[in-house]
């Protein structure tokens, strides 16, 4: 899948406390033809984002008032739906889950190359907007069991009750509906998830599942997403949710 995305209708925050960081990255997504805003500080970070819709934020992890990680929280709590890519020099597998378990919906570990976060930038702005299409079909309500997503508004229920998904999550979820029943290998949902850009190891996959798991899967309910080991991953009803 290719990544048509216009820069010149989106816009991206940038919020990290080193100058030369914000101007190199301002410098080169104007050069893309993105329209940017910087902040220094969470707080900062927050007020922008209360007061301007932005398409991105670019987030870095430390910061001087609060983490990264407490900011992404935060812009969640609030209600914020912006796709939000975490900048961090840590790589460690626990602390990228702590990223991503705060609502980012992707990272980029410092050292990184300017062609995988541009890459990163056109993936996610591409992802979180909706299908126009979709939009337009008045059947464009897809679902399994008490499950039901709406592709139109990308809202998704179970048994009638709201489930807030990042836009990664979501994705990951639309990409299991599309073949119920029917088992898709790892690369399959990672092609289709993440696309040709895609950078780094398959566990993420593994990490996201368990996020779909946590907020899809009630106890007493059956089950959704099956594991096939060595293959990949099924969405197909199953046990109830902490049976045996």
């Amino acid at each position: 899948m290719t990544d048509l995305v216009d820069p010149q209708n989106h816009r991206v925050l940038i919020v990290d406390d080193d100058p030369e960081l914000r101007r190199f990255l301002s410098q080169e997504l104007k050069v893309e033809g993105y329209s940017l805003e910087q902040a220094d500080s969470g707080q900062n970070a927050l007020s922008l984002l209360r007061d301007q819709v932005f398409d991105l934020v670019m987030l870095d992890w430390t910061l001087p008032d609060f983490s990264g990680v407490e900011v992404c929280r935060r812009i969640r709590r609030s209600g914020i739906k912006t796709p939000v890519l975490m900048l961090t020099a840590r790589d460690d597998v626990r602390e990228r889950v702590e990223a991503l378990d705060s609502g980012a919906d992707d990272y980029v570990t410092k050292p990184f190359s300017l062609e995988e976060l541009l890459a990163r930038v056109r993936a996610l702005i591409r992802r979180s907007i909706p299908n126009e299409e979709a939009t337009n079909d008045a059947a464009a309500v897809v679902s399994l069991g008490n499950l039901s997503v709406d592709t139109g508004s990308r809202e998704v229920s179970r048994n009638g009750i709201p489930i807030n998904l990042t836009v990664r999550e979501y994705d990951l979820l639309l990409c299991l509906l599309s073949e119920p029943n029917r088992v898709l290998k790892r690369e399959t949902i990672l092609q289709t998830v993440w696309g040709d850009n895609h950078y780094g190891d398959d566990n993420l996959l593994d990490v996201y599942i368990r996020y779909l798991r946590r907020k899809l899967e009630q106890e007493g309910q059956p089950t959704l997403i099956q594991t096939v080991r060595g293959v990949g991953f099924m969405l197909k009803e199953g046990p109830p949710a902490g049976a045996g």
